[in-house]
């Protein structure tokens, strides 16, 4: 019996807890076949070659049990008859080979396959879920979705269908020609059974206590390392002096892995060990009887070498088919892992027969928008906030009748209170959530009739943290629009005001940004983002907080690179500064999801509302938000787009 099956039976084991308690929704199995129709003329070879190879390790025991009665028997033909079970032991050894070439191969071939179309279509899936999916889910969690239960689903096709079926085959024709044989030395054989998988379940479940702690003992590890070692948490790290206490508790958490470590290496091989005791012993037994039968002249000596050749072939496929539930089990398990993600409803989905938005289009609606956010149940799989249950409280509205006109090449400015719905009112423009009640329009086109791919062309976006991918500074200029040139990326470098930058680096557009572009300051990071928004040339701009938590300095550059990018394009400009909206050419004052005042700078401090009490706020500290010494900076916005 080989290692590598016990290996199989343990992890069974290991496995039986976690997937009893799982409950598999009915419709499963039907689901995985058709996902596995485009492979059913690669698995229909693979199963042939299984069940051919289990043919062939029964057969050749039997030829070597012959191949001994010849020699006992003697007589003038035994040598030809040696010769020719030699070789047909031979020939079928060729074959058997060349079949596990057959079998790994095409079993490469199915799994791989299965692995690319389950990661590819969850990939594709979970881009399209709405944004609170990503607030709320852990970000490892659905990794492993992508990575442990897309491989445990594909061992569905490869391992443990290959191996149900190759032992039931191998079981049946050898407990058939054992019994043949002989059946007493096949019922004392069977008697070892017990002491086979008795202990083998009592060392599997300490061992499962132990590897689960194991799991979680890395996940901390891991979780620690991923926080400490990005940017933002090694400059706490160190800002704050703790590095020798941070060393001292991953090495408390290393040193009990490293225990554990110790501890499952012996579990496993004194689970090894016992179990080639027990078939040692059940084959001692074997040739005991055996011989005792032969020498009485119950049997031949072929068949006492026949049985105990075939005996390490009955035992395995025995213990390996008392957990083939759990392995069926676990591969519908992680199926159902994946099907969970997959059956998440997108937030934005593009309507059939869909509309494109003409190029150009700079004209924004709103006609009487709520809006909520979906509850958690509605975004959300509990299993992935690693909650027992989903929290069903529906969430308040965040945006009640909002109305309002931006006409094409107007700056409009949105302000008011935090949680007023500023944010979420851009949100809607970019569809990265669609309203509750209402219509929001681009070019007298709803929102939500429109082709995704227009929308995007339609809109470009500068939030106050602006991302940059961990790749070079082409690529994420790109991302945008992906067949850029070189002269076109420059251009729109120098007109973001960052080109002389970007020239400086030894590199040029071949320099690595670094994680999330912490390589650049943050003013440099918005006029690197500003540029990928030039390069897309949208006809509508929509600016987040974009000089939010910039120095002065930093935020003069960057108004100067929002003033080429804004000119001609129409403008929903979201600002707590409200220094930087004096040049909007209309002001909505959001409080609590409505508009409570719109009108110009002027008209507003003058009426003495809400946006003169944030405006005298702002400004009743004497020291101004701009040094005197700094000329003021006025976006230059046409009234109309040019042609």
């Amino acid at each position: 019996m080989s290692s590598s099956s016990n290996w199989t039976m343990l992890r069974s084991i290991q496995n039986s807890e976690r997937v009893n308690k799982h409950e598999v929704p009915k419709g499963t199995t039907r689901r995985i076949l058709r996902f596995a129709e485009p492979y059913r003329r690669d698995i229909t070879v693979f199963l042939i070659t299984v069940v051919v190879a289990a043919g062939i390790g029964v057969a050749t025991p039997v030829l070597a049990g012959h191949v001994i009665n010849t020699i006992t028997a003697g007589g003038p033909d035994a040598a030809a008859t040696i010769v020719r079970l030699a070789l047909t032991i031979a020939v079928l050894a060729v074959v058997d080979a060349l079949l596990s070439l057959a079998q790994r191969w095409y079993s490469a071939r199915i799994g791989e396959g299965i692995i690319l179309d389950l990661r590819t279509r969850v990939f594709d899936h979970v881009q399209r879920m709405p944004l609170q999916f990503f607030t709320r889910t852990q970000t490892g969690a659905l990794v492993s979705r992508l990575n442990n239960d897309v491989t445990g689903a594909q061992r569905a096709f490869t391992s443990t269908l290959s191996g149900v079926v190759s032992n039931v085959i191998q079981l049946v024709l050898t407990a058939a020609v054992m019994f043949s044989l002989s059946w007493q030395i096949t019922v004392l054989s069977l008697v070892m059974l017990p002491l086979f998988i008795i202990p083998a379940r009592r060392v599997g479940k300490r061992l499962a206590e132990i590897t689960r702690e194991s799991y979680n003992l890395d996940a901390q590890m891991n979780a620690t390392m991923t926080e400490r070692f990005n940017v933002s948490g090694a400059l706490l790290v160190k800002l704050f002096g703790r590095p020798d206490v941070e060393a001292g508790r991953f090495g408390e958490r290393a040193g009990r892995v490293r225990d554990i470590g110790v501890q499952q290496a012996m579990f496993s091989r004194t689970f090894f060990v016992a179990m080639l005791l027990v078939a040692s012993l059940a084959q001692a037994l074997t040739y005991g009887l055996g011989g005792w039968l032969a020498v009485t002249g119950s049997v031949t000596a072929g068949t006492v070498v026949t049985l105990a050749l075939l005996l390490s072939r009955l035992y395995g496929p025995l213990t390996a088919l008392s957990n083939v539930r759990v392995d069926v089990m676990s591969a519908l398990v992680s199926f159902d892992r994946v099907f969970e993600v997959l059956d998440l409803k997108p937030g934005i989905e593009e309507k059939p027969g869909a509309v494109a938005i003409a190029p150009g289009a700079g004209r924004i609606e709103f006609r009487d928008v709520h809006f909520r956010y979906p509850s958690a149940d509605e975004v959300s799989l509990a299993t992935l906030e690693d909650v027992v249950a989903l929290d069903r409280t529906e969430n308040a509205p965040v945006l009640r009748g909002v109305d309002f006109t931006v006409e094409p090449g107007q700056m409009v400015a949105l302000v008011g209170p935090s949680g007023a719905g500023k944010s979420t009112t851009s949100m809607l423009v970019a569809r990265v959530y669609d309203a509750t009640e209402g219509a929001v329009k681009i070019g007298g086109i709803d929102v939500r009739d429109a082709t995704l791919d227009s929308l995007r062309d339609t809109i470009g976006v500068v939030t106050q943290d602006s991302h940059l991918f961990h790749e070079t500074i082409a690529e994420n200029l790109r991302y945008a629009r992906p067949e850029a040139t070189d002269d076109e990326m420059w251009e729109a470098l120098r007109a973001a005001q960052v080109a002389d930058l970007v020239r400086s680096l030894p590199l040029g557009l071949d320099t690595v940004v670094g994680e999330r572009g912490h390589r650049f300051s943050g003013g440099e990071k918005q006029r690197i983002a500003i540029a990928r928004i030039l390069l897309k040339h949208p006809s509508i701009v929509i600016l987040d907080e974009a000089t939010a938590h910039l120095d002065s300095e930093s935020e003069a550059a960057v108004q100067r690179a929002l003033s080429v990018a804004l000119q001609g394009r129409t403008a929903l400009v979201i600002a707590h500064r409200l220094s930087t909206v004096r040049a909007a050419d209309l002001i909505l004052v959001l409080d609590h999801g409505r508009i409570v005042e719109r009108g110009r700078h002027h008209d507003l401090v003058a009426a003495g509302g809400l946006y003169a009490e944030l405006y005298r706020t702002q400004f009743a500290d004497s020291t101004p938000l701009i040094p005197s010494d700094v000329e003021p900076i006025v976006l230059a916005v046409p009234e109309k787009i040019e042609p």
